[in-house]
């Protein structure tokens, strides 16, 4: 199951507190769909130092979505 974070209209911590809360809620095979508007370099380091896994994809509407996953439970298909 994907757990959709849609942060685009959200003030900083706010989007960082959701994605944390969504990970917490993470199953087996699980992952965390996080939209935002710009790419959230913090996070990316409070995800490597928890064992966490990421793909960031931008758009040509300025959009950014991470999809964001338990490195030792990937979601199916990879």
């Amino acid at each position: 199951m994907t757990i959709v974070v849609d942060a685009r209209d959200l003030e900083p911590p706010e989007p960082f507190e959701r994605v944390m809360e969504a990970l917490c809620e993470l199953k087996p095979g699980d992952d965390v769909l996080l939209i935002l508007t710009r790419e959230p370099f913090p996070l990316y380091r409070v995800l490597e130092r928890n064992g966490y896994a990421w793909k960031a994809t931008d758009f040509d509407d300025g959009r950014f979505e991470i999809r964001i996953w338990d490195k030792a439970k990937p979601p199916a298909g990879g």
